[in-house]
């Protein structure tokens, strides 16, 4: 389009305009589109509404009314957009059925007015609907309809003539699912709610694919007035849940409406929801927890009376959720403290079976006249009133080949006695070493990757032409040989112990326990084999500095690897020394 042209066009000047068109003696200056857009002067004209030019260019070119740009949308879609009326009578006089066109997104001039922010859009909106009464009717086949368009953008006025002529589009569904009051709802419109809940009040019961209703979506976007309007016509719309078992209290929490969870804390009866559960069987604690949320958990266990210790569909307490959820800030500190302070324990210890009530105290006595000989002590716990009816059971004769301690001993106590760990202590243990695995590996790929990048890159590099090209210059001397020998070995231990460690499944923490113990041994004599390739490498690169040729870089590379030595030794007489220990452990509880 000629840059004249379009200045007066954006600018509204008719008499520049028509000068230019007379210039040109077959107008053809005016059939001329913008770049891109493929608009053309009366798109422009419509757009920006400059009356007169409209009229102008109908006059001229007539056919124009009916042109199309590259979203398929007549100059009448531009000026419904942008509510411009007397443009819209305008072209809908020179060629009424413009009316029925769409553009590319299937959408009508019904359903850009619908969408249009400008009040005169509803004027256009009630001339669309007294003449062209079909195009509400053609909307019935697609989606989304002009009355979901208007409650979105929160034109009331549009939203009531609609709804004069079809009030059954308050009840139909997008491609979300969502009805006109979902949407209205989300995007905080109250005149537009009490409007479509004057006309139904059932229609705040409706849910999406997802099963939200309105008030759950004016919880999550935190509209408060829109919950006081809903809740006013409907109480029971409080007690729905989504598809995922969520209750409005769940979404409260979840998107973090701190606001709207004290409203309904503070106006509704929710005992109810306080202790609901999701799918999950997650709690809204559970959430808040997870969310590392602190002034939410803290009014949920001060206000509400959530339980603290409900365990989930994971085995897990809200207190568990926390510790799960690492952080540097001090939030996670804060809420184990707070959750701890309200009685909150872990799922673990909830699961433990309590000790029978029958046995108080277990003492084991050595007779001191015979060394043969050993009696075991069962001292019972007072019986509690309910069973004081029963009769007692007779105790063995220590002339019966029974162990009192083993038969009457629970499980858990027979292990303790017999120097074992308890079973959960193993699972917890066993972890342990499992955690211990990972990291073995993890350093053992470290070491081979290092090693690996330092044997194809030797120090002092490679010879670039010649007879020896792509050997290592350094190859020949010493230093270089034992680089190399403890670089390759290093690389071999430590490839050695991942695949140890990824290739076996130990069946029991004992197999675990000693696989480790070999496999980090082996990754310790990596470790010294890489340290001594680093010294070799330094020996070969470090030049020297004296004419007598002593390397003080060496010295002090010499001494570094030699603190790594002690360091490495210090950590093996700890080891040793906990070892020992835990051998003098084991021997007392025996």
């Amino acid at each position: 389009m000629d840059r004249r042209l379009n200045e007066a066009i954006l600018g509204g000047d008719k008499a520049t305009f028509l000068s230019l068109i007379n210039e040109d003696e077959d107008h053809s200056i005016i059939d001329k589109r913008s770049h891109g857009s493929n608009n053309t002067v009366l798109h422009l004209a419509s757009r920006f509404g400059h009356l007169e030019l409209v009229h102008e260019i109908i006059r001229i070119r007539p056919g124009m009314v009916s042109s199309q740009n590259q979203k398929l949308e007549t100059p009448l879609h531009e000026a419904c957009r942008e509510g411009h009326y007397e443009i819209t009578m305008a072209l809908l006089s020179a060629e009424p059925s413009l009316g029925y066109k769409l553009n590319r997104k299937n959408q009508s001039v019904l359903f850009v007015a619908c969408s249009a922010g400008q009040r005169s859009a509803t004027g256009i909106v009630s001339h669309l609907l007294l003449n062209y009464p079909s195009l509400l009717i053609s909307e019935e086949e697609g989606s989304t309809t002009s009355l979901h368009s208007a409650a979105s953008a929160g034109h009331t006025e549009v939203v009531k003539e609609i709804l004069k002529v079809r009030p059954e589009f308050a009840s139909t569904r997008d491609s979300q699912g969502c009805s006109p009051l979902h949407l209205a709802c989300s995007r905080g419109h109250v005149d537009i709610t009490k409007e479509l809940l004057k006309l139904d009040s059932d229609l705040c019961l409706l849910q999406d694919y997802d099963g939200k209703t309105p008030l759950h979506w004016a919880a999550i976007k935190g509209r408060i007035n829109i919950l006081n309007e809903i809740l006013s016509v409907n109480l029971d719309s409080i007690e729905n849940v989504t598809n995922f078992g969520e209750t409005i209290l769940h979404l409260c929490v979840k998107y973090n409406q701190y606001e709207v969870t004290k409203y309904l804390v503070e106006t509704s009866n929710i005992s109810k929801l306080i202790n609901a559960t999701n799918n999950d069987g997650n709690t809204v604690l559970h959430i808040a927890a997870s969310a590392q949320l602190l002034t939410m958990a803290t009014f949920l266990l001060e206000r509400t009376g959530v339980d603290v210790n409900v365990v989930n569909g994971m085995g897990l307490t809200a207190l568990d959720v926390v510790e799960s959820h690492p952080s540097c800030s001090e939030n996670p500190i804060l809420m184990q403290s707070l959750i701890r302070d309200a009685n909150g324990r872990n799922g673990r210890d909830l699961m433990i079976p309590p000790q029978s009530p029958r046995i108080q105290t277990v003492i084991n006595a050595s007779s001191s006249s015979s060394s043969s000989s050993s009696s075991n002590i069962i001292v019972p716990a007072k019986r509690s009133s309910h069973e004081r009816g029963r009769p007692r059971k007779s105790q063995p004769s220590s002339r019966d080949n029974v162990n009192p301690m083993t038969q009457n001993t629970p499980p858990r106590m027979q292990h303790h006695h017999q120097g074992r760990p308890a079973r959960s202590n193993n699972k917890f243990y066993n972890k342990a070493l499992e955690s211990r695995r990972d990291t073995i590996t993890l350093v053992a790929v470290l070491i081979a990757t290092v090693t690996f990048t330092a044997g194809i890159n030797p120090p002092g590099g490679i010879h670039q032409e010649g007879a020896f090209i792509g050997k290592a210059v350094m190859g020949r001397t010493t230093a270089f040989k034992v680089f190399n020998l403890c670089n390759n070995v290093a690389l071999l231990l430590s490839l050695g112990v991942v695949v140890m460690l990824m290739s076996l499944v130990p069946l029991g923490w004992p197999a675990l326990r000693s696989l480790s113990f070999v496999a980090y041994w082996v990754l310790f004599a990596a470790m010294l084999l890489m340290e001594v390739a680093y010294v070799s490498a330094a020996w070969v690169t470090t030049p020297a500095t004296h004419s007598k040729g002593t390397r003080w870089e060496l010295v002090t590379l010499s001494s570094f690897g030699g603190v790594l030595l002690f360091l490495f030794a210090v950590l093996a007489l700890s080891w040793r020394l906990i070892r020992s220990t835990r051998q003098k452990w084991r021997q007392s509880r025996t």
